[in-house]
């Protein structure tokens, strides 16, 4: 099933003299359970097509569905209600509420949801130990370092029955092995059916992926897809990105 498809997808800002175009015609389809990475220069529209994937932006022109639901035929409260039950975004400021531990902050979308308090708990917290962050579950936001924060909003993401997750430089302020633990909780989520996108400058991190979409000045310059699949990736860890030479 394809859970993530943009059609034609352009994104303008600005007018006349001023205009930028974001995003030109991007075609783009993600299968459930399957991981995409998005990679290019800065300015080339990679945050953007993120935005608009999950619906906090609409496109100029062209068309976004999830699930095979097209998003232009939502109302505002449709499309906030698809992002709390089916989205998982991972911002690369985080947005976690800072009034909530973070336990909390990872139980919360499950709550949301109807989930009784006490098994939002439980899940929330086996998500955390999965991050190496159990003994963090009491903390505010503010008493974490910016990488606990991060694999936080991480665990936030991936909880619970999300069919897509998106994220923003996941392992921006990680560590090599907490970058590889958020990269395995990230691909366990595939593996459950959740279809993953990933824009990055990483190239370690896109050799997780099972496409990688390079984006120049907001169009699909080129697509790779290596052969190995989800299952042998969390068996033997990332594969080499193309182009790394290494």
């Amino acid at each position: 099933m394809t859970a993530l498809e943009l059609r034609r997808v352009s994104k303008d800002y600005g007018e006349g003299p001023a205009e930028v175009h974001a995003l030109r015609d991007i075609d783009l389809s993600v299968e459930a359970g399957a991981l995409v990475a998005v990679m290019g220069p800065s300015g080339s529209g990679k945050s953007t097509l993120l935005t608009i994937a999950g619906s906090l932006e609409d496109p100029t022109s062209g068309e976004v569905l999830i699930g095979g639901t097209a998003l232009s035929g939502m109302s505002r409260n449709d499309k906030a209600r698809l992002r709390r039950r089916s989205i998982g975004y991972v911002f690369q400021d985080f947005n976690l509420l800072a009034g909530l531990t973070a336990a909390e902050n990872v139980a919360l979308p499950l709550e949301l949801d109807g989930i009784a308090a006490r098994k939002a708990r439980v899940t929330s917290m086996a998500t955390l130990e999965e991050l190496g962050l159990a003994d963090r579950a009491s903390r505010f936001p503010d008493e974490l370092s910016g990488g606990e924060r991060q694999r936080v909003a991480i665990a936030r993401a991936v909880v619970g029955e999300r069919r897509l997750l998106l994220t923003d430089e996941p392992t921006g302020a990680l560590d090599s092995a907490n970058g590889e633990a958020v990269m395995r909780l990230v691909r366990a989520a595939c593996k459950r059916g959740v279809a993953g996108v990933v824009v990055t400058h990483d190239a370690q991190l896109a050799s997780w992926a099972d496409r990688v979409v390079f984006l120049r000045d907001g169009r699909v310059a080129d697509q790779t897809s290596p052969p190995p699949g989800p299952e042998s990736l969390l068996a033997s860890g990332p594969r080499q990105a193309p182009g790394t030479g290494q």
